[in-house]
This record gives C-alpha cells, sequence and structure tokens, in this order.
C-alpha cells in the first residue's frame, strides 16, 4: 500500500509535461462518433513521441442521460457510451451472421459522421449504443439462460457494487430514465436486503445482468487500454468528482452517505449575486468516519485499477462544503458544513434580546409589500396567510415554521388571488423576503450568519455599536471554524491518500482557507494554478501576475481548464491580463528592455501560433512539478487546427446546460495530428523546456 511519501519521492524524480482532454473528444479512423476507451493507446503513442508524460482525462463514470461527466450516476461505473462495440468478443460473430445488426451499425456510423466543427450528439449516440449492446447480449448465453456465467460471476464478486447499480438501471430502464424521486414508494425506498432480493429474483435476472455483463466489458477495454498507456511510460490521471447527482445509484442505495436535506453550491459572489445552487447532495462526514471512509476509499481502489494519478474535485469540500437547504433555489441561505454556531445564550450574553435576535433571524414582511402588486389588501392578506403569520394586529408577518424554502412559494398556486403577471411577482416578492435576514436559525437556539448579512435590512438597522458586537460574535465563531476544517480536512485526507499509490492532486480553485495550503502540502497533495489567474488581486494596482519562481512545487501549472476559456480566447478577451503577462515575462516573445510600446503592441495584437507558443514556453518554466494543458492550447500552436469561432474550442460554458456542453471534438483526427510533425517538435520543445527546469 502507498503512501503521500512515496508520492512525494515519486515526483521528485522528474517534472512531468501533459494534456488534459475529454476521453469522448479524442476520434480516431476507427472511432469516427465519439472517442472511445481504446483509442487511449494511440493517444498515448502521440505523447510520447511530443515528450508528453501524462494523459489526464475528465471523469469517465456512468452519467446517463446528462452529457455533463461531473452528474455521476454511480462512484464505481463506466460509461457505456464510450465501449468500442468493434473490440466486443460479441461484434464479430453477431455483424458478419446478422444482416439486420450490420446494418443498424453501419448507419449508426454513418449518421454520425466525424466533423471536426460539428460536437457529437450526446443523446442520440447514448440511446443508440444502448440499442446495440442489448442485441449484442442477447447472443450471450448469459442473456439466454439468465444466469452469470464463470467469466461474469468471477467479475462480480470482484465489484460487490454491481448489485445496486444494476437493480438501479434496470428500474431506471422500467421508468424511463425518471429520476429515482419520482419512482413509485416502493421503489424510492429499499432497503440493502429488498435490494439484493431483487438482484437475485429470477425475473430480474436477464436485465440485471445486462447491466454487470456491459460494465464487465467496459472495464476490460478500459483496464487494456490504460496498461497501454502505462506500458508506453506516460501516467494516466483520473478525475473524482466530489459530489454525485442527487439521482445516482449511490444516493438511491446509500442514503447514509448522504444528507439528503442539504445540497451543495457556493456562496454570493460578483458573478452569482444568488451564489449557486448545484442541487447535489452533501456528505454525512459523520457517517462516512464512523464506517472508516470506505465508501471514498473503493472508490479509489476502483480508480486505481486504471489510473497511476487522480484529481480530487473541489478539494475545498473537503474541508467544509457550502451547504443549502433542499427546499431553496437560491444558495442565499446557505451555510458552511461544518460550522460552529453562535448560541442564542452568547447572543443574549453580547447585548441582543430575544426580541433583536428574532428580528435579526426571521423576515419580517409588511403587508403592503404584496398590496402593491395585488393592488388589493383582501387578496394580499389571504397570500401571507398561507405562508406567514400575523404579528399581533400589525400589517407585519412572520413565516411560518411550516415554510422551509422558497420552492413552497414557487409551487404554489396563487392563480385564484392574482391577475396577470402578479403571481409570479407575488412569488419574486415572497422570496426576497425570505433571503432578507442576518442570521439563520440553523438549529434550535443555535444561529449562523447569512453570508450576505451586511446587506440585509434587520443588519441595516443596527447602530455602529450593536453591529460591531454582532460582528465580534461572528468572527469568534469564524477563528473555531477554521480549525475544524483543518482537523476534518487533514483526518479525511490523509484516510484517502493513504489508501492508494496514485499521486494525489486537487482542484483548489477559488479557495482561500488559511489551513488549506497546509493540510495538501502535509498530504502530498499537488494544488492547481491555472496561471492567467495567478495574480495579486488588490495588492498592487496593476495586479502583477505570482512569479513562476514563486509557484509551489507541489502543484500543477495550467493554461486553462474544461470550464473556462481556452488560452486562445483568453488572449483575445483579456487585454488587461494578456498585457501584464508580456510586461511582466516580455523576453519569451523577444522583446528585450524597456520597450514598454512593444510590449503594448504584442499584447494587443491578436493570438497567434507563435504567442501561444512563447506563452506555453514561459510557463513550462514555473516551479510546478506538473504543467498539464488543454489539448486544444497546445493544437492552437498550429493554425489549422482553429475553428473559425473560437467558442467552439471550449468544452464547457459554466452556468448552462445545452447540448454544446462536454460534447467537443478534436479538430482533426488522431492520427492526422500524430503525423504533425511541426506540431510535435513544437509540444516537444514546450516538454524539453520544463523537464529541463528542474
Amino acid at each position: 500500500m502507498g503512501n503521500t511519501k512515496d508520492n512525494k519521492a515519486r515526483l521528485a524524480s522528474s517534472r512531468i509535461t501533459g494534456i488534459s482532454i475529454p476521453l469522448g473528444a479524442v476520434c480516431t479512423k476507427k472511432n469516427t462518433v465519439i472517442g472511445e476507451y481504446t483509442v487511449l493507446p494511440d493517444l498515448a503513442k502521440f505523447c510520447k513521441k511530443a515528450g508528453i508524460g501524462l494523459i489526464q482525462l475528465l471523469p469517465v463514470n456512468d452519467t446517463g442521460m446528462q452529457s455533463s461527466p461531473y452528474s455521476g450516476l454511480s462512484a464505481f461505473a463506466l460509461h457505456p457510451i464510450y465501449i468500442d462495440l468493434k473490440e466486443l468478443p460479441e461484434f464479430k460473430a453477431l455483424y458478419e451472421s446478422d444482416k439486420k445488426f450490420a446494418k443498424n451499425y453501419d448507419s449508426f456510423v454513418k449518421d454520425n459522421p466525424y466533423d471536426a466543427k460539428v460536437r457529437y450528439n450526446y443523446e442520440k449516440v447514448l440511446t443508440k449504443k444502448d440499442e446495440l449492446l442489448r442485441a449484442l447480449y442477447e447472443t450471450t448465453e448469459i442473456a439466454k439462460n439468465a444466469a452469470a456465467d464463470a467469466e461474469l460471476e468471477k467479475w462480480i464478486k470482484k465489484n460487490p457494487w454491481i448489485v445496486n447499480y444494476a437493480v438501479y438501471k434496470s428500474l431506471k430502464y422500467k421508468y424511463m430514465q425518471a429520476s429515482w424521486k419520482s419512482w413509485e414508494e416502493k421503489d424510492q425506498h429499499v432497503s440493502e436486503k429488498e435490494i439484493k432480493a431483487r438482484w437475485t429474483k429470477a425475473s430480474n435476472q436477464k436485465e440485471n445482468l445486462f447491466y454487470a455483463w456491459t460494465q464487465m466489458r467496459a472495464a476490460e477495454q478500459f483496464k487494456k487500454a490504460c496498461d497501454a498507456v502505462k506500458k508506453a511510460g506516460i501516467l494516466l490521471k483520473g478525475d473524482m468528482p466530489i459530489l454525485m447527482n442527487e439521482d445516482s445509484c449511490d444516493a438511491w442505495a446509500l442514503p447514509g452517505i448522504f444528507n439528503q436535506n442539504l445540497r451543495a453550491g457556493s456562496p454570493v459572489d460578483n458573478e452569482n449575486p444568488s451564489g449557486q445552487n448545484w442541487g447535489f447532495p452533501t456528505y454525512n462526514w459523520a457517517y462516512l468516519k464512523e464506517h472508516d471512509y470506505s465508501w471514498w476509499k473503493d472508490r479509489l481502489k476502483s480508480a486505481e485499477q486504471y489510473y497511476s494519478a487522480y484529481r480530487l474535485d473541489h478539494i475545498l469540500g473537503f474541508f467544509r462544503i457550502w451547504a443549502i437547504p433542499t427546499r431553496d433555489t437560491t444558495a442565499i441561505l446557505g451555510h458552511t458544513d461544518p460550522y460552529v454556531p453562535m448560541s442564542r445564550s452568547c447572543l443574549n450574553a453580547a447585548g441582543f434580546d430575544d426580541g433583536k435576535i428574532r428580528w435579526l433571524s426571521q423576515p419580517h414582511v409588511p403587508t403592503g409589500a404584496i398590496e402593491d402588486i395585488t393592488w388589493n389588501h383582501d387578496s394580499a392578506t389571504k397570500i401571507l396567510e398561507k405562508f406567514c403569520d400575523r404579528i399581533g394586529n400589525e400589517e407585519l408577518w412572520l413565516f411560518k415554521k411550516s415554510v422551509s424554502g422558497d420552492k413552497d412559494f414557487y409551487e404554489s398556486d396563487l392563480s385564484s388571488l392574482c391577475q396577470g403577471d402578479a403571481e409570479g411577482r407575488v412569488k419574486s416578492v415572497l422570496s426576497k423576503y425570505w433571503n432578507d435576514r442576518a442570521l439563520i436559525e440553523i438549529t434550535e437556539n443555535n444561529f449562523v450568519p447569512v453570508w450576505t448579512y451586511s446587506d440585509s435590512t434587520s443588519w441595516k438597522s443596527l447602530n455602529g455599536d450593536e453591529q460591531w458586537r454582532l460582528k465580534q460574535q461572528i468572527e469568534i465563531a469564524e477563528n473555531q471554524q477554521n480549525k475544524l476544517w483543518e482537523t476534518q480536512s487533514d483526518e479525511i485526507l490523509s484516510a484517502l491518500t493513504n489508501s492508494v499509490n496514485m499521486i494525489p492532486c486537487g482542484e483548489d480553485l477559488g479557495a482561500n482557507l488559511p489551513c488549506l495550503p497546509y493540510v495538501m502540502d502535509k498530504n502530498g497533495i499537488l494544488s492547481l494554478r491555472v496561471y492567467r489567474w495567478c495574480r495579486k488581486w488588490n495588492i498592487q494596482p496593476e495586479m502583477p501576475f505570482v512569479l513562476f519562481n514563486d509557484l509551489p512545487k507541489l502543484s500543477v501549472c495550467t493554461s486553462s481548464v474544461h470550464d473556462s476559456s481556452t488560452l486562445r480566447q483568453w488572449w483575445d478577451e483579456d487585454k488587461g491580463g494578456v498585457q501584464e503577462f508580456v510586461r511582466t515575462y516580455p523576453h519569451f516573445f523577444g522583446i528585450e528592455g524597456w520597450d514598454n510600446d512593444a510590449k503594448r503592441r504584442l499584447a494587443d495584437e491578436g493570438y497567434s501560433p507563435e504567442k501561444g507558443e512563447a506563452f506555453l514556453k514561459a510557463l513550462a518554466t514555473a516551479n510546478s512539478d506538473f504543467c498539464i494543458h488543454p489539448l486544444q492550447d497546445f493544437l492552437s500552436m498550429e493554425k489549422k487546427y482553429w475553428l473559425e469561432n473560437s467558442d467552439d474550442e471550449r468544452i464547457n460554458i459554466p452556468g448552462t446546460v445545452s447540448e454544446f456542453n462536454w460534447t467537443y471534438r478534436l479538430p482533426a483526427l488522431l492520427e492526422d495530428i500524430s503525423k504533425d510533425e511541426s506540431l510535435v517538435a513544437k509540444i516537444k520543445g514546450i516538454a524539453d523546456a520544463h523537464n529541463g527546469g528542474k
């Protein structure tokens, strides 16, 4: 069993340059519809030729009908969309003997041609592959006898998670892929014993074993491909999403692992005035600790079959997560979890009586706020009576204890009390008041501050002395929380990183916890440095870049990530950032001395392959052990690979849901990219610059 010392020793032996890419993007002459598990050996050959030592993949877990690889339906199951049908042992015989199947397969390939300018249709490809996989499965003795053969039986014993997954997928199929929360009650809440009974039930066997057979074949293909990558001397790095879809097999079968009444997200910021509500359940860390973090350890051990390194997505969530009540649509009333509360007695001692605490923690809704919309006092009163209790005889109301979130407003029918667009406006106003508070009573007589407490009506009504005293109480709790977060994260991450011998990397973007660098370094976890954002924000007027030598050795330096614009886009869109980069590192662009006009002109000119090469060569000199860039950024060093619209080279646009996201394909087939000696030489030059910088 490996440990963090093993990982650090391994890192000390070399500096590594890598590429990051979604598997589905890598098309070849044999895999024209979508990149599949079997493309990895050829990708490794290209990397070897170009001096690349690491391939980082986006998650390849089953995500069902959702294209986002971070919306997993299972912590363990591989995505069947990446199975290479031609390479399945059942394919050749059926293709040669069954004209209908052969025609169906050929039309699938023909109807989804590779086109560098067109993204693949995720739902169409997945649906057709499922149909073809089912046809192949029907030819097996497993399907004919509705019983596992020796090969599958052996695989099932090694992968016990398949029981929950297969039963869950069978029910998803029965309910036409609907969320398990909309299933009949008898199927929604099922015990471990009941799941096992459904797994072994004779009438369920054929369908259950289809999913087991599919996963066995996927694992065989992926493992064979990963072994070939390893044999080529290339590290393969996987991606571990921290959260699970609330519609996942794990949330359905293992509810104790999750806080079903909380959803993860992020607090309010300049770009997200309502915060972000991701809709994924948070973890019940107390339950996980009680079970020695076995579920997480099993995830990592499963991944270790394939990978030599892994990325822990949103590592901040292991320290503390932004937890949002499940009945809220926004993240405004979220809170950190774990947290240190302010008790009622402490607030009383600080000079806040119960009346003042009520004013700070319970929004007060004036009748006029609704009457201004309905233009009718009686209608306004009837609306408020549905959700609120009147304070005495005042035209002022408090929300009922039964109201648990703004979904209660949005899901109510108020049409009989409102006319025209008034119903929507009333609901928006109620939601606005629901969020208008300085404190949240998180448990009885225990409070936490709202992230935006200083914007609340109740905070603004306090005098200067009251604001100072309340802020002191908030700061005391926050200081205690920092120690709590350090203790929790160190315990969890130590347990996880020591359970496998993969190199751990953490996605710590936007994290500013004082304890985070210490805990990550202590556990040998590489941090992430997207260099365009590595600046001394709000410290100096020009916000200079953190110098390459000041980046931590135990880090991954990168030009961009799957959620950001590409290098080419950044250069053309962020003129201020580019100007500062050129001002800091002019010699990489052939500018010597103090020729500020030349620096300004170069930064203001549009992106070019030469500038891209200079930028990536500059990043190669950073102190970071790993330099991993999206393959698109490497390809931008040759203009022939540019798409007409640079936006089309992005992988994902956060905050949007569309067919565009996650369905990117490389602008050329892998064979053609591999033959491009000019591109290969440029990439090798960048890799050599990084290796030589040790």
